[in-house]
């Protein structure tokens, strides 16, 4: 009896362990001023974009979401109203903190880049039209859409998982590229069409 009792409990351990270990893929803001010198940081090196230093600092430095919970959120806010990071700011210190998250997540990506735009654009108007201002700014431009394209090409690895397979997903995605970048459709309708083909098909594969 008593050995039977040891090796169901044995085998009754790696069943608990599993969900601690998924558990410690991702940590919790531990307050609210942590959510925002965090989104205020993420702020500060937003220049042309936010999408590759949000994942960088949300996914792989502060393990606040995953990869797969990254792209899940990032699609989530890209259907919203308003700015995507702003839409994720809100969503991520909501779901911690509450309405106080949310503010401070917001108040962070905000306040300090309004400061420094408030203070610099009597300056960039004397020289906005300067060959060199000019030149960094195209230079900065190209840097932005590097940094774009490879996160787009990391976060293709948190699709693995994803309930319309690998397949459906990069077709959807090069439609969704092709009707962008080629045809230059408007987005609304983009994601009206693309976005509720990918509802229905992910409805039916779960469907018992």
């Amino acid at each position: 009896m008593g050995t039977e009792a040891s090796s169901s409990q044995a085998h009754a351990q790696p069943a608990t362990g599993e969900p601690s270990c998924a558990a410690a893929e991702t940590v919790a803001p531990r307050s609210v001023r942590e959510l925002f010198v965090a989104f205020s940081w993420l702020a500060l090196q937003g220049f042309g974009g936010v999408l590759a230093v949000a994942q960088r600092e949300l996914v792989e430095k502060k393990r606040w979401l995953t990869r797969e919970e990254f792209t899940q959120e990032w699609a989530v806010a890209q259907i919203m109203p308003g700015p995507n990071v702003i839409n994720m700011a809100i969503v991520l210190g909501g779901r911690h903190f509450g309405w106080r998250g949310a503010l401070a997540s917001v108040a962070g990506m905000l306040t300090v880049p309004l400061l420094i735009v408030c203070s610099l654009i009597s300056l960039y108007g004397q020289i906005d039209h300067h060959p060199a201002v000019a030149g960094a700014l195209r230079g900065m431009a190209a840097v932005s859409a590097g940094l774009i394209t490879a996160t787009g090409i990391k976060l293709i690895a948190g699709l693995r998982g994803n309930v319309l397979g690998r397949l459906a997903c990069l077709l959807l995605g090069g439609l969704c590229f092709a009707a962008m970048a080629w045809l230059r459709l408007p987005l609304v309708w983009v994601l009206l069409v693309l976005g509720a083909a990918g509802m229905g098909l992910a409805w039916r594969r779960l469907e018992p």
